[in-house]
Parts: structure tokens; C-alpha cells; sequence
């Protein structure tokens, strides 16, 4: 073996993380954070990018074997390891506690139920588990056959109005509180609109374009007077039959309808017809009432 690194270029690099991370998923075995979760959070506003550069690449020859990178909060560290490859795990968690960024001692390690080579290296350092929890799949075995409550339907992808969505994800994702949401045509610089000044005014967090995004799969609930009231977007990855729920909100003057259970039933029924297996979407009761069962199960370990 022939193990070289390289640091992470935002530029150049999306591609060839995420065929790592695709090549690499393993529903199974939990051994890493699939492919959109990585570019979600890139291509996000509430994501800060300005040490993207400390991310790293770990190769042999030219195969990508191993890649440590941080989240939200970038103190939150994640590790991907190619099978074969767990003899790293050393060199990958020692690179994370001396490089990563761990300010005033915030630093953790995210690790998943198939990463005991992992867990076993940080505990080594002084790591311990703070905390866990299961971030629940809904297995395509299974039926999903929720309902659109009346007096509600359905956007076609086709006439997504972004602005309407952006609207939606500043309430949904409880950003109210924060003050009123701005819309664009209030700005004269409204086309100069960028992540960062979406913070700055106040806007929306709602995402940037992605390359491996399939906004065509999303799906949108309107009311009778076409305001959004429900969106839940969709990452398709064929090659490992994953349909990726992210993100998922509702407005807050229209939940406890059944509105997000029928979004996720439209997601079913158009995945499950494109072949995908299984679907992702997060902890809570609300995911276990609808049918989702076992998934990945996520710990964090601090150095105490």
C-alpha cells in the first residue's frame, strides 16, 4: 500500500467525495454518513465553510481510503473509512485531535454503530460517549399511506417558486422568532443574494444549487391560497438505492395535520418506483408512529 493525504478543495474536491462516500455506504454495517450529507451541509447556509480546508483526504494510489471532516458545529467530526482500511483509524483520529477544529475544548467525535476501530482509537486518547441516539429508516418492505388532508395539494417540482420556499424554511425551521421574514423584491441587490448575506439580513436559510441534488423529487404541500406550507426535499442516489429526506418542515400554522406524513408518502411511492429501498429521515416519535424502524445509530464521544 502506498497511503498518501491530501487536504479537501471545496472547488475541486465535491466529485470526488462523494463517489468515496458512495462507493463506500453501508446501510447494514453503519459505517459512515452517506454521500448527501456531506454536500447537504457544503451547500447550506448554516454551514461555515471557511475551514473546509482542514478536511482531509487519505489515498492509496489513487483510491480514496479514508476522509475525516466536520459538520455543524465545525467542532463536530465525522470519519469515513473504506473497508480494509480500519488500521487508520490511529493516524485519522490523531490527525482530528491535533488539526480539526476543536475551539475552547468543543471538539467531539461523531461515530457511527459500525466504527468500533474508531471508537476504540478515540477511547485510547481519552474519549469517552457523552451521548446517542438512532436516526431512524423507513425500509421500503414496509407500506407508507398516509392521505393529503383536504384543502391542500401538491406543487409540481416544475413550478417551484423559491421564494415561497425560502418563506416556508425561515417559519418551518423556527426562525420566526428571529423577526419577519424579508422578501427579495425589497432589496434592490436582491440578485446579488448569497448564503452569507442571508444570515447578515435575515433572510432564509434556504440552500444554494448542489451537484448531486435531485430537486425534481422534492415535494411541496400548498394550501388554497398557494402559500407553502410543507416541503421536504429528496437526494436520489441509484447506486445505492437511497432516497435522502433532507431537509423536512412544516409551517408552524399547519402542523399536526398529517402534512409531513403525506410528503412522505409521495416520496415513497416515487422512489420506491425508481428502485430505491429505503428512506432516510431522523429521531423522534413522530418517524416511529409513521412506520420508520431501525437505521443508523449515531454517539459522541468527548475527550474528558
Amino acid at each position: 500500500m502506498n497511503i498518501t493525504t491530501k487536504q479537501f478543495n471545496l472547488l475541486t474536491d465535491i466529485n470526488l467525495v462523494w463517489d468515496f462516500l458512495v462507493e463506500t455506504y453501508d446501510r447494514e454495517n453503519d459505517s459512515g454518513r452517506p454521500a448527501p450529507f456531506f454536500e447537504y451541509a457544503l451547500t447550506s447556509s448554516w454551514m461555515d465553510n471557511s475551514y473546509s480546508f482542514l478536511d482531509r483526504l487519505w489515498f492509496d494510489r489513487d483510491k480514496v481510503v479514508a476522509f475525516v471532516y466536520y459538520e455543524a458545529p465545525v467542532t463536530d467530526i465525522y470519519f469515513n473509512v473504506r473497508k480494509g482500511y480500519e488500521f487508520l483509524a490511529d493516524e485519522l483520529v490523531d490527525y482530528a485531535i491535533s488539526n480539526m477544529p476543536h475551539f475552547g475544548g468543543e471538539q467531539q467525535f461523531v461515530l457511527f454503530g459500525g466504527q468500533q476501530f474508531l471508537k476504540d482509537a478515540a477511547a485510547k486518547r481519552g474519549f469517552k460517549q457523552v451521548y446517542e441516539y438512532e436516526d431512524m429508516i423507513f425500509d421500503f418492505k414496509n407500506e407508507l399511506n398516509y392521505a393529503l388532508p383536504e384543502g391542500y395539494h401538491f406543487v409540481d417540482p416544475k413550478n417551484i417558486d423559491i421564494v415561497k420556499c425560502s418563506k416556508l424554511c425561515w417559519y418551518g425551521f423556527g426562525h420566526g422568532e428571529k423577526g419577519e421574514f424579508k422578501d427579495w423584491d425589497k432589496y434592490d441587490d436582491s440578485l446579488e443574494w448569497t448564503p452569507a448575506k442571508s444570515h447578515k439580513d435575515g433572510w432564509s436559510s434556504f440552500l444554494s444549487p448542489s451537484p448531486h441534488d435531485t430537486p425534481q423529487y422534492y415535494i411541496i404541500i400548498a394550501d388554497k391560497n398557494e402559500e407553502y406550507v410543507c416541503f421536504s426535499g429528496m437526494w436520489w442516489v441509484p447506486q445505492n438505492k437511497l432516497a435522502y429526506m433532507e431537509p423536512l418542515c412544516t409551517h408552524p400554522d399547519h402542523r399536526r395535520k398529517g402534512l409531513a406524513a403525506a410528503a412522505l408518502t409521495q416520496h415513497y411511492k416515487k422512489m420506491k418506483a425508481l428502485g430505491a429501498t429505503h428512506m432516510t429521515g431522523g429521531e423522534g416519535p413522530f418517524y416511529k408512529k409513521i412506520g420508520y424502524g431501525k437505521g443508523s445509530h449515531w454517539t459522541f464521544w468527548k475527550k474528558v
